[in-house]
């Protein structure tokens, strides 16, 4: 349609500008609720392999899929399980230094010492500043902090509770979900749509598994180490168990993972057992990091992904930036499928021209 008056035309590019903010708004709105979607989706993809290959040997597919399904329930409670203890107990010793710490500080000796000790030091404002801070606290803002943590604590609950249902779903019905969208596609470019389709969702699927993999063998060796080896040479390390469950989360996250929970359990050790503990545990993440890096990683990895260094490093990090840790997840293999794309789709073309 041809826009003769040029009033008509700015109604109508207005109204378009209009519906594309509504549009925007909607998706901001739904942010939740893709996320969701997206994770359980790619969680479907990971583990669709593992329920085919129980499928091909002889597993009813519904079968396959409650036993896979079961088992990452498992992992994921056990852990959890794993971890309560640990908070209780740290939160209980931090509650009790509190206690009694406070009529330390809160004495005059305390502050008239640090004015001998710290001459430099203007004690009796800083004195003054904590006073103020102690006062300011009372059991409204200390109850809504608890609250707002305890409204958090729900809200993720929640969050994986949905999307291991949507998980469910995805992986019992992804291969009518794949014939739906097949059908979208015109019938003289299905075959092609299909071929590339199947690629990306194999591509994905063992990158999952391959991320998976390298977490499973980071928190297992872990637990391993400073739970079993360690006690025999009278090293001490306390919180094996959540110190492994840091280990497995920061290998499912690509490039830096590993390095960060590393360090994170260093610093752990380093808190919580001192030396000569801290020096043992340092020196085996610095040799499993090298060892994760030129031979575990490119042996899992090899055929999960083909995607050049440059691109990784490039994905992960405008991932992370858009959706933090799940976009850092997710990056690597939407990497892969666009470069997929480039090569079979955009090069032949420019070629054939």
């Amino acid at each position: 349609m041809k826009i003769q008056n040029s009033f008509r035309l700015g109604l109508f590019g207005g109204l378009g500008v209009i519906v594309a903010l509504a549009i925007g708004a909607a998706v901001g709105s739904l942010a939740t609720v893709l996320t969701y979607v997206g994770t359980a989706l790619f969680l479907a993809l990971g583990l669709d392999p593992l329920v085919s290959f129980l499928a091909r040997h002889g597993w009813p597919r519904w079968l396959a899929i409650i036993t896979v399904l079961a088992a990452l329930l498992g992992v994921f409670a056990g852990l959890i399980f794993a971890l309560i203890p640990v908070v209780a107990d740290q939160v209980s010793t931090l509650i009790k230094q509190i206690q009694d710490l406070v009529p330390v500080v809160t004495s005059k000796h305390f502050w008239s010492d640090a004015q001998q000790n710290l001459p430099w030091l203007d004690v009796s404002t800083v004195e003054s500043q904590f006073n103020d801070f102690i006062g300011s606290l009372n059991i409204a803002s200390i109850g809504g902090g608890i609250l707002t943590t305890g409204i958090g604590i729900a809200t993720g609950v929640a969050g994986v509770v949905v999307v291991f249902i949507l998980t469910l779903y995805f992986v019992a019905s992804l291969g009518s979900i794949k014939r739906g969208l097949y059908q979208l596609v015109p019938a003289s470019k299905r075959p092609g749509f299909i071929d590339i389709a199947e690629q990306i969702s194999e591509a994905v699927g063992k990158y999952v598994m391959g991320q998976g993999a390298l977490g499973l063998v980071n928190g297992i060796l872990s637990f391993i180490f400073l739970q079993l080896v360690l006690p025999l040479f009278n090293v001490p390390v306390a919180y094996a168990v959540l110190l492994a469950f840091i280990a497995l989360v920061g290998s499912l996250i690509p490039l830096v993972g590993t390095i960060t929970a590393s360090t994170v359990i260093v610093l752990a050790v380093w808190a919580f057992n001192g030396t000569p503990s801290v020096i043992v545990v340092a020196i085996y993440y610095v040799i499993y990091m090298g060892v994760e890096a030129y031979i575990i990683s490119p042996r899992i990895m090899n055929q999960a992904v083909s995607v050049p260094g440059v691109v990784v490093v490039i994905a992960a990090l405008a991932g992370g930036t858009l959706l933090g840790v799940l976009g850092a997840l997710v990056a690597i293999p939407v990497a892969a499928a666009i470069l997929l794309i480039v090569k079979q789709v955009i090069i032949p073309r420019q070629n054939a021209l």
